[in-house]
């Protein structure tokens, strides 16, 4: 019977754990889902004037206006499109009407279009703040002279081009030939409804097992008692 008892101590106490795990999570998935709403509210919102001292903490993602020049000399970043396959980014330097220097991510190309030449001049665009954080320990080192980069690193790229370290990428067409690429919240991972879904089936699976031990301790119990009396009488 203790043991009995344990079991259906510990039956509770891990199924109360699990499913409230997986309850926290769904109630991160709808926390999560209301930032990724506001973040796509923001990114689509009206463009306006380029700030003054654009910072990652005040204006990531806001959408803006520029015109200006579109300068010769570009940066190929490698990435792989799920619509087009692989290719790279061209980050281009820009100067601004104000004389501001700055990077402009004007959009994809496929490897086969890497070299060819694209539009420069006097240009109007919209496209929206960002710093993006690609780079981790598996990313392999950037080949400056060969012109091959495998992250947008916007501190590193600006220095590279001359330019201060503000990133815009572009939400409408500067190039015939390049496919924007506009800032969507894709790259933003979302899986509390994974995670919650895991929480849910290891609570399942626990009652299971619980449930599984608690019929052994039972069969286990009558064996040593034996048959009852009535048994015997016949």
């Amino acid at each position: 019977m203790t043991k009995q008892i344990i079991t259906a101590v510990l039956l509770v106490a891990g199924l109360a754990t699990f499913v409230g795990l997986g309850v926290w999570q769904l109630q991160r998935l709808d926390w999560k889902q209301t930032v990724l709403d506001e973040i796509e509210a923001q990114i689509a919102g009206e463009a306006e004037p380029l700030p003054a001292n654009p910072t990652p903490e005040a204006h990531r993602y806001q959408p803006v206006a520029i015109a200006g020049r579109m300068e010769t000399g570009e940066l190929h970043v490698l990435v792989s499109s799920r619509d087009y396959g692989a290719g790279f980014r061209i980050i281009a330097p820009f100067t601004t009407e104000d004389g501001r220097r700055i990077l402009i991510d004007r959009g994809f190309v496929l490897n086969e279009a890497k070299g060819a030449e694209r539009s420069t001049g006097v240009m109007s665009l919209e496209g929206n703040l960002h710093w993006p954080d690609e780079r981790d320990g598996y990313t392999p080192d950037d080949d400056p002279e060969g012109n091959w980069w495998y992250a947008r690193d916007v501190s590193k790229m600006a220095a590279t081009l001359n330019t201060d370290p503000v990133l815009v990428i572009a939400r409408t067409s500067t190039d015939p030939g390049i496919k924007a690429l506009p800032v969507t919240t894709e790259g933003i991972p979302n899986d509390h409804a994974e995670y919650a879904m895991t929480w849910f089936l290891m609570a399942a699976t626990w009652v299971g097992m619980t449930g599984f031990a608690l019929w052994r301790i039972r069969r286990r119990n009558v064996g040593v008692r034996g048959p009852d009396q009535g048994e015997l009488s016949r």
